[in-house]
């Protein structure tokens, strides 16, 4: 049954693609950028008290991430072929969209969400996990994920390493 699920045309595959690209989402960036912070502001009875410039570039900071994220999720399905998740990746290297400016945009797009969050209740908490969150991104991509990639890729992807910064954004990638 399964097999002749694939077998159904490109419509079909779309399709599946988009709906592990959509579980995905849940469990990674949902669960660090959404779960956990609900946990943290619960425990700790944070809340928005009244709204001031924080709560407000808290909300941009929030909604800028949150396109960044989908922009790069978007990019993965397309181009990659793949998902977010290092058990279903992207079977091509993205080297064009966000991708071109910095290696990787799906991270900070989660930091952003995370820090406009921060603003947004107002949180020290938040700040920490935040904080604790990005290092253990570094970790994971210098780790795991670029180790991952150059076996993966080869040549292709140390030649986007050189001119493509991990973290700061720099000039576009000539693809």
């Amino acid at each position: 049954m399964l097999i002749r699920f694939f077998d159904l045309g490109k419509k079909h595959l779309i399709m599946w693609l988009f709906l592990r690209s959509l579980l995905w989402v849940i469990i990674c960036p949902g669960t660090v950028s959404m779960l956990l912070p609900w946990i943290i502001l619960s425990r700790v009875g944070s809340g928005i008290h009244q709204w001031s410039r924080f709560q407000w570039s808290g909300m941009l900071l929030i909604g800028a991430g949150a396109c960044i994220l989908l922009w790069c999720i978007y990019a993965f399905a397309t181009q990659g072929k793949g998902t977010l998740s290092p058990v279903d990746p992207a079977r091509r290297l993205v080297v064009s969209g966000l991708y071109r400016y910095v290696r990787n945009p799906m991270y900070l797009g989660v930091t952003t969400v995370l820090l406009g969050e921060t603003l947004l209740f107002e949180s020290m908490p938040l700040l920490g996990y935040t904080g604790l969150v990005f290092l253990l991104f570094n970790l994971f991509i210098r780790l795991y994920e670029e180790p991952y990639l150059r076996r993966q890729f080869g040549e292709g992807y140390e030649r986007y390493c050189e001119k493509v910064g991990r973290w700061l954004p720099g000039r576009p990638y000539q693809l």
